[in-house]
């Protein structure tokens, strides 16, 4: 199985690729032709609109683009899988309550839909709990909102189960008999085994039941047939797990490739995130070789392809090439896309350098028509499936199809396009297929949503059909030209002027990651000296001489310097992610992402000093000028944690350096070798050496010493809140100044869960956040309070997921969990291991990840996870991969107020996790927690410099946060000078001005 790339670099400038797909599509085709042949279709449509019911007409009042169209989705989104109703009100009145129904639209649909809406709105609290003269009423207009809902639904389901799916399919038929079926069977990726079981013999019964009216003597494309998606078939359908991938899901897959094959009809692989794109290809052509192997003669194996993707045309060749290569004449299905702002996202939080789909949407569409004459000139390798409903790309489909001859189909979405297609079906001789999901309504959720980001967005083809404010003629507008830049920035320039994003690696590109694997090689953690702690006042004193020159210093030149530290960091990435696996044992992702943290700090800094640092004049009477002007303080210690040994540590070192200070920097005992390379790459930026001394030793002793000895101007430190009591009150028995002190510690980090909450979103949340660099986050996840009715399905879910997880090594790629740092952490973690086992429920158990080859591995703790009794029992901070549970919605924990109110009294204020649809109930939980950080419908770890300042209160540190707009100021005297200019004499300005 190919181990190589055999696609090309998916970063790559958009402008280059739309130029070639454009001089490939020179001469085939005749737009102005397809949009004339297009044009009827059109207007055919307009004069007879959809039912005011249908989803385009539900989209043209209603945009997702505006607060009544968003309100809708979020209903549509969340209310069915609500379980009770005191959370099914509070979610309506919140939705409703946000929106001006009576303002927008001017349609019947509008006029109705919002005269039903207001007077609903009067049956619903507003704000806080329903009343009892609200209550029957609120339920009413809940049970009627949840009917809406389900119909809804129901335009994008075809059957709830396969068997009704089937029967609506044949009354589809008796009208336009020229119709085919993909049935989709509704579900998300799944989190665990049992899930992707359950997803499994869903698609097997599926398939048995399709098989029943198939056809073996009829061709296969004329047969239905079933859509799958590979990521729910497997927990774990990602690159980073390739073996287990191949070893375990092919199997299964081709069990239904067998099933398929035998009764002759269609199953095609949907499409994916682009991060699992050469994957697919690996396991697509796994299945095409057993095909060739078992059922040669089979016509009905194929793929799903997306034209946003800019690989997409590249795709086509390796497909070609494939069912060449065995013999084969395989299924593609061509689509635009649906999951465009993850993508852009998900490139952007990475720092990529360009994005993996084209950001204008005439992109999408040349790539398409690319696409689509790539497919149309392999009739002996591929049978094309077009889906889409724009009536010009249908147009311009049939113009190149008919040139040749060549065999074909359209697709369209179940409940979408219908009028179009109407027409087009008009030519008996034009096949459509329709994908058509199957499933119960709480199954729906995703993929609705999903289809009314998709057709609700203003620039898509089905919203602006039912728009009659845009004419035909600028609808049916050729795409065939590249068009001007992009409005949207790309990665590295997200932050604008102030400041590049950090440049980051996607670690499932092959020419990425292979720098990574050579620096793990060639990378040896240097040996660091033990530091002499009575030494501790001669380096203060040499810090002291260095300041003095180095406060000296204009801002712009050192923050010049952090800037060129900055970019030299970035450069030797592979050579830090080694270091960091090898000393701190980081996974590769987690290197990743602390060395980026670095660089952002570097940068972040050396913005912040050139803001903050400039003289600012104050107002005041006349004859006078008054200037505040700020200055470095001194000698700063600095003493950094092992668990992000590189980027607190270079964090707190740029924060001195830029505003002037000098720094005696104390990195933690297990980590030193990853501090002196920073130190040594400052020192080579042209950071004075003075102004910059290392000193590694152990806390009790280098540390000590270093807060102790007379000369230091403050103190920063990120450590345990018991270490920082110890340095305030050795700084309060100092003789001399007032030192300053910045404290960055732990807490018990809750995270509040309601039943509003999608329980996949959460699983995931739960196991990044508690799980992800083994629990050794101080923002990590520690105490989950989840709604007693979703609680069994969610911790049923989380203890599958967690027990996915792959515990090892941390430089192997599979691995998601590495040892911790030493054995006193281990032994401290088995500690309270022991406690929570005998006096708690156990839901993830120690040996569930344990094998002989892990038991070799020194200090692993796979994740565990333990439900107790209330929140009361949870006393202590757990350094590590553990995590604890309580339920809520009765006795003490009665309402979400409540538990915030407990999470407040445990006196940690840290991190937060909010996980609910109730937008107003957010915003006043994090306003009732005294926590720094809060995070809603999120993981709650990975805080971005200048974009999540980090650091909270309580026994959680003093503040201000570290890469915030304040953080500067605490590191500078303040002074403010005043001058009277009227001194010499009287006021001359004053007098000029006519006094």
């Amino acid at each position: 199985m190919p181990v190589s790339p055999r696609l090309p670099f998916p970063y790559r400038p958009e402008a280059d690729i739309v130029a070639a797909h454009l001089q490939g599509l020179a001469g085939a085709l005749d737009w102005a032709a397809a949009a004339h042949a297009a044009q009827p279709w059109v207007q055919a449509v307009r004069d007879n609109p959809p039912p005011f019911w249908a989803m385009e007409s539900l989209l043209k009042e209603y945009p997702i683009s505006s607060a009544e169209g968003l309100a809708l989705m979020r209903l549509a989104e969340a209310l069915l899988r609500v379980p009770d109703a005191e959370t099914a009100i509070a979610l309506t009145a919140d939705q409703l309550g946000r929106a001006d129904f009576d303002a927008a639209g001017d349609g019947v649909m509008a006029r109705l839909s919002a005269s039903a809406i207001s007077m609903s709105k009067m049956f619903l609290p507003e704000g806080g709990q329903p009343t009892m003269m609200t209550k029957l009423g609120a339920r009413t207009v809940v049970a009627a909102t949840l009917r809406a809902v389900q119909l809804l639904g129901r335009q994008f389901v075809l059957g709830q189960t396969i068997a009704d799916a089937m029967n609506e399919a044949d009354d589809s038929r008796k009208k336009i008999p020229n119709l085919r079926f993909s049935y989709d069977m509704l579900g998300e990726g799944a989190r665990t085994d049992a899930d992707a079981l359950r997803y499994l013999a869903s698609y097997t019964n599926a398939i048995k039941s399709i098989a029943v009216s198939a056809s073996t003597a009829r061709a296969t494309e004329q047969n239905d047939g079933i859509s799958i998606k590979l990521s729910a078939l497997h927990p774990r359908y990602e690159d980073a797990q390739r073996e287990r991938v191949m070893a375990e899901l092919v199997p299964r897959v081709w069990g239904l490739c067998e099933l398929s094959a035998k009764a002759n009809i269609n199953l095609t692989i949907d499409a994916e995130e682009v991060d699992r794109l050469e994957l697919s290809l690996d396991v697509f052509e796994a299945l095409a070789a057993l095909v060739a192997q078992h059922h040669p003669q089979w016509q009905g194996f194929g793929l799903a392809m997306q034209a946003y993707q800019t690989r997409a045309l590249e795709l086509i060749g390796h497909i070609a090439a494939i069912a060449r290569k065995y013999k084969l004449r395989l299924m593609c299905r061509l689509v635009k896309g649906a999951y465009w702002d993850s993508e852009i996202k998900r490139a952007q939080e990475m720092g990529l350098p360009h994005y993996p789909v084209f950001t204008h949407k005439h992109h999408t569409d040349v790539s398409y028509l690319a696409c689509a004459q790539a497919l149309l000139a392999a009739p002996d390798a591929i049978y094309p499936q077009f889906a889409g409903h724009n009536a010009a790309t249908i147009a311009a489909i049939l113009q190149m199809a008919s040139r040749n001859a060549v065999p074909f189909e359209l697709q369209r979405l179940h409940g979408m396009g219908e009028g179009v297609f109407r027409e087009v079906l008009k030519n008996p001789l034009i096949s459509c297929r329709v994908y058509a999901p199957v499933g119960a309504h709480r199954d729906l959720l995703a993929y609705l949503v999903r289809r009314l980001l998709e057709n609700g967005a203003n620039s898509s083809f089905v919203h602006q059909l039912a728009d009659e404010s845009v004419g035909i003629g600028e609808l049916l507008t050729s795409p065939l030209r590249l068009q001007p830049e992009s409005s949207l920035p790309l990665p590295p320039a997200l932050y604008g002027p102030a400041r590049p994003n950090s440049l980051g690696l996607d670690l499932t590109v092959q020419s990425m990651r292979a720098p990574l694997l050579a620096a793990l090689a060639a990378t040896a953690v240097p040996m660091v000296p033990e530091f002499d702690a009575k030494s501790a006042p001669s380096l203060i004193r040499t810090c002291t001489s260095s300041y003095q020159k180095w406060s000296k210093v204009p801002v712009a030149e050192r923050a010049a310097t952090l800037r060129r530290a900055a970019d030299a960091m970035e450069q030797q990435m592979p050579k830090f992610c080694a270091l960091l696996v090898k000393e701190a044992f980081k996974t590769w992702g987690d290197a990743v992402s602390e060395v980026r943290e670095a660089v952002d700090f570097l940068r972040y800094y050396a913005g912040e000093a050139e803001r903050i640092m400039q003289p600012v004049a104050l107002p005041g009477p006349t004859g006078e000028t008054n200037e505040l002007r700020l200055s470095a303080r001194g000698v700063w210690v600095c003493i950094s944690p092992w668990n992000f040994p590189l980027a607190i540590f270079t964090g707190q070192v740029a924060a001195a350096l830029a505003t002037g200070n000098a720094v005696a920097a104390k990195p933690a005992e297990q980590t030193p070798g990853i501090a002196f390379e920073a130190v040594k790459l400052l020192h080579e930026a042209g950071v004075p050496e003075g102004a910059l001394q290392l000193a590694h030793g152990a806390g009790e002793t280098v540390g000590a010493a270093l807060v102790a000895a007379p000369g230091v101007a403050g103190v920063v430190f990120t450590g345990s809140t018991q270490v920082a009591k110890i340095i305030n009150r050795a700084l309060a028995a100092k003789d001399g100044p007032i030192v300053p002190l910045i404290a960055e510690t732990g807490g018990i980090n809750a995270m509040l869960v309601d039943s509003t909450a999608l329980p996949e979103q959460v699983a995931d949340a739960v196991v990044q956040s508690a799980f992800r660099s083994v629990g050794q986050r101080c923002s990590a996840l520690r105490l989950l309070c989840v709604h007693e009715g979703i609680a069994d399905h969610v911790i049923e879910m989380i203890k599958g997921a967690a027990k996915e997880l792959v515990v090892g090594e941390t430089a192997d790629l599979a691995t998601d969990v590495g040892p911790v740092i030493d054995r006193e952490a281990y032994d401290n973690i088995q500690k309270h291991l022991q406690r929570l086992g005998s006096a708690s429920k156990v839901l993830v158990a120690q040996d569930a990840h344990r094998d002989s080859a892990i038991n070799s591995i020194a200090n692993v703790i796979s994740p565990a996870a333990f439900e107790v009794r209330s929140l009361a029992d949870v006393k202590d901070e757990i350094f590590g991969p553990v995590l604890q549970v309580v339920r809520w919605g009765s006795g003490d924990l009665k309402d979400p107020e409540a538990v915030i109110a407990q999470i407040n009294a445990l006196g940690y204020g840290l991190t937060l996790g909010i996980q609910t649809r109730i937008d107003s109930r957010a915003q006043a939980l994090a306003a009732a927690a005294h926590v720094g950080n809060i995070y809603v419908n999120r993981n709650m770890i990975g805080a971005v410099v200048g974009v999540q300042p980090f650091g909270g209160e309580g026994l959680s540190g003093t503040g201000p946060k570290a890469g915030g707009p304040h953080y500067l100021y605490r590191f500078c005297a303040e002074q403010t000078v005043t001058v009277n200019t009227t001194a010499a004499g009287g006021n001359a300005a004053l007098l000029a001005g006519g006094g």
